[in-house]
């Protein structure tokens, strides 16, 4: 059994954030966190961000966390380095902890993807289609729920709600 198949939830992982700082997802612990796959310069990024921005605003008091990780692996809609994210999150004032870019599918993937693919795959296999995809993960750190990059962040505030 590898290390990976070892993991029960996602406070088991750690991952950099934008600064190159090793976080440990335990510190999230507690909260209910949204997991995105993020893009600078997709076609769902400005009404992603957006809605994402409007949720933890509301949410965060009442223990939303919501983690975005950039990933190149879509028609190459993340290119630039971690200091260009860096930029344009704050350009569009993101407000939610944004991570270091990663893969989330193939062989490079990050683990903490490995795993949540493994707990929650996706309609025709459990590889991430897209940009944007949403993992929805309670209070004990297990993820409950995916969903596809074209459900808006709007439409899972119920089941955001259901959680906290």
């Amino acid at each position: 059994m590898d290390s990976e198949s070892a993991k029960n939830c996602i406070y088991d992982f750690s991952a950099k954030d934008i600064d190159g700082n090793e976080v440990s997802l335990d510190k999230y612990r507690g909260n209910v966190v949204l997991i995105v796959n993020v893009a600078s310069n997709c076609g769902f990024t400005k009404s992603n961000y957006k809605q994402l921005n409007e949720l933890y605003d509301k949410y965060e008091n009442a223990g939303l966390r919501i983690l975005a990780f950039p990933c190149n692996q879509f028609l190459n809609q993340e290119p630039g380095c971690e200091m260009d994210i860096k930029e344009f999150a704050k350009k569009n004032n993101i407000r939610f902890d944004m991570f270091s870019k990663v893969d989330v599918n193939g062989k490079t993937a990050h683990p903490l993807y490995n795993y949540l693919k493994e707990q929650k795959g996706g309609l025709l296999g459990s590889f991430i289609k897209w940009n944007f995809t949403k993992f929805l993960v309670d209070k004990q750190g297990h993820p409950v729920q995916r969903y596809a990059p074209t459900v808006e962040p709007k439409n899972i505030e119920k089941d955001i709600e259901a959680l906290l």
